[in-house]
């Protein structure tokens, strides 16, 4: 019965505004789903005028709206990933947080009229079960590539050298939009009580349209141990997630985390505040887990002192949600989907 449904089978993956979320957590997501279909041999198109049998749509737009209701007019089956909820909503964007009960509301008409929804961790789907969602939610992680985040040191030595530093330099890093649930509050903070070690944040949002004490954070409010590098990828960024001394990722609200993922890939020293997003998944025996300014300190100078031990543990946690055995969930979920 799988194979006959899959190998007739044609999936819709859509990502609407791709231009403005390549950078963002749902732009990879995406490119993983892509990568996850290839590895399961199922047929996709990224075209929604192409025939198709299944959409999975990642986007919450008007035209997404319009593809949802347009292909369950046509008969065929409609699955919404669950990236987003009002918590992660808030604390970001200027207004966002006026804005997180109104943005609820129009994700609730989204998730309520799909088939199907698929969230990547047990703690995103409760979250939109609380809304009063009733639409069948299907578990899968986003995934990892661990071929990709190999430690390489030609790509560590890249790193060290574009941001001039030596190797006996102590580094802590991050990746994250300039948001405040991202944590860029408490990532300065630990900074200014740490002069000896050298902060490096990738990633970067429009200027514009953060709110202004972030922009200050930025641009001018930050100690001098702190780069903002903006949005790099390719060996910079590879070399830095296997050739720091740790990944510090202070973030107060997450659906399950990319990067993080992607360090644990790269048997890199992780750092995280203890929230409920990564209870059951992440525990103290693969990362060091703390929730205050002195708490992140203490833990990043273990690591830096050479008394953390968590790097493997941290990698069985990756290699749980390889792109393998994503590939292999998405199947099963679109075959289930297309049985409703």
């Amino acid at each position: 019965m799988f194979n006959a449904i899959m190998e007739n089978m044609k999936v819709l993956l859509y990502l609407e505004g791709e231009k403005y979320l390549s950078k963002s957590g749902i732009g990879r997501a995406i490119k993983h789903q892509e990568r996850a279909l290839k590895l399961a041999g199922i047929d996709y198109t990224t075209d929604p005028e192409d025939d198709y049998d299944l959409v999975h749509i990642n986007t919450y737009g008007l035209k997404s709206w319009q593809l949802m209701k347009k292909a369950q007019k046509a008969g065929k089956k409609v699955i919404m990933h669950g990236h987003s909820t009002e918590e992660d909503f808030r604390n970001s964007f200027i207004g966002s947080n006026q804005a997180a009960p109104l943005f609820k509301e129009y994700l609730c008409r989204f998730y309520q009229q799909a088939d199907a929804l698929i969230t990547p961790t047990d703690y995103s789907k409760q979250l939109i079960q609380t809304y009063g969602v009733d639409t069948p939610i299907f578990v899968v992680s986003n995934g990892i590539d661990l071929s990709r985040y190999v430690p390489d040191k030609t790509k560590e030595e890249t790193f060290r050298r574009y941001f001039s530093l030596s190797q006996k330099d102590p580094v802590v890093i991050c990746a994250g939009l300039y948001f405040k649930r991202k944590g860029i509050e408490d990532f300065v903070k630990v900074a200014e009580k740490m002069p000896h070690v050298r902060f490096i944040w990738f990633g970067e949002t429009n200027r514009w349209i953060i709110p202004a004490d972030v922009n200050k954070i930025v641009s001018k409010n930050h100690p001098a141990n702190v780069t903002f590098a903006g949005y790099i990828k390719g060996a910079v960024f590879e070399g830095a997630m296997s050739g720091a001394d740790a990944f510090f990722f202070p973030s107060l609200e997450e659906t399950e985390g990319i990067v993080v993922l992607e360090a644990l890939a790269s048997r890199q020293n992780v750092v995280l505040r203890d929230i409920p997003v990564y209870h059951g998944w992440i525990d103290d025996e693969a990362a060091e887990l703390a929730t205050t300014v002195d708490g992140f300190v203490a833990a990043i100078q273990r690591i830096l002192d050479g008394r953390s031990f968590k790097k493997e543990a941290g990698y069985l946690v990756a290699q749980s949600k390889s792109i393998e055995k994503v590939s292999e969930q998405l199947a099963d979920v679109y075959q289930k989907v297309m049985e409703l």
